[in-house]
């Protein structure tokens, strides 16, 4: 991991046909980052993105399986660095960012984000329904975590060696980057905002955004972590509604009973105890997942932890020979 006694950097970029920016990107970031490895991951491309690269001097290996998620799992499980910078192989981050990043990290952050939205996204990006769709993720991911990240998705980031060995990367496609934010607030772990200037793509480069079926899986993806990070907010919201709603029901059964001594509307009265059964049922499944979900924490920061110990003692042995 250490060469004289130096930490390592490498710099990942996944790509695909990405040809016309992949040159300049590899450029910029051995200028930025001179003594860092830069790795690009070519994703089943059709045109010159992998010759380009390599060209340029970046070590390049390919990702069979389709999708962002899929290049960031198989480059967290290849590469052993220090510092990891991830970006994008189509020019719209600037490689001058990197040093402040990843100085941020030897400082002792887990998560340094490239924050677009506070500096020239909006101005920039040409695309209005991803701007609201940015607006719509970064307001339901921080009011559910009690968070301030003002940019949830961006693909500019810098990693420690513990967050990248520790991260399970279970999306496939471009959500990966709302996961790696909500595993972050879940778990408590050290980010650190730092606006950059984004720009746009440039002309000939064309975007691999779908935004409605991208922006789907978004959604899906914060449904499904919040089902599995927040269950008693998620199931005892749901439980309180379907329950609130038999309660009502059943009062107005009652009420009918009191005024004239006859049950008059069975089925509702059966339906109304059913739905309050449910809600029962919801609210306390909500309470044992959570206490499991807790529990699943607990485990993440003692597994952590133990990595770290570990590597620490690897480093000094390493640095000792």
């Amino acid at each position: 991991m250490f060469e004289n006694n130096q930490p390592s950097v490498a710099v990942l970029l996944p790509c695909f046909n990405e040809e016309v920016t992949i040159g300049k990107v590899v450029r910029d970031f051995k200028a930025a980052l001179p003594d860092a490895t830069v790795y690009v991951y070519d994703n089943n491309s059709t045109d010159r993105t992998a010759e380009i690269a390599a060209a340029e001097g970046a070590i390049v290996r390919r990702e069979p399986r389709q999708g962002k998620g899929n290049v960031i799992r198989a480059m967290f499980e290849d590469i052993d660095a220090d510092v990891y910078v991830m970006a994008d192989g189509d020019d719209t981050y600037p490689a001058d960012a990197a040093p402040a990043m990843v100085s941020k990290v030897f400082d002792g952050y887990d998560m340094v984000i490239g924050d677009r939205l506070s500096s020239t996204y909006f101005q920039e990006n040409k695309r209005p329904f991803h701007n609201f769709g940015n607006r719509l993720v970064r307001g339901s991911i921080n009011g559910l975590f009690n968070a301030h990240v003002t940019d949830i998705m961006t693909g500019y980031r810098a990693f420690s060696f513990t967050f990248v060995k520790t991260y399970p990367v279970l999306s496939r496609g471009f959500e990966v980057e709302t996961e790696m934010t909500i595993h972050s607030l879940n778990n408590n772990l050290r980010l650190y905002e730092m606006p950059i200037q984004y720009r746009d793509r440039p002309a000939g480069s064309v975007s691999k955004l779908d935004t409605v079926g991208d922006g789907i899986k978004v959604m899906s993806t914060i449904f499904r972590m919040i089902r599995e990070y927040k269950p008693l907010p998620f199931f005892g919201t749901i439980g309180l509604l379907i329950g609130a709603i038999g309660i009502l029901l059943c009062g107005g059964v009652t009420y009918e009973f009191t005024k004239t001594g006859l049950v008059a509307r069975f089925p509702t009265l059966i339906g109304a105890i059913m739905l309050v059964i449910v809600g029962l049922l919801l609210f306390a499944t909500g309470i044992i997942l959570d206490v499991i979900a807790k529990n699943d924490r607990k485990t993440f920061i003692t597994d952590t932890n133990q990595f770290a110990y570990l590597r620490r003692h690897f480093t000094k042995r390493q640095r000792s020979e």
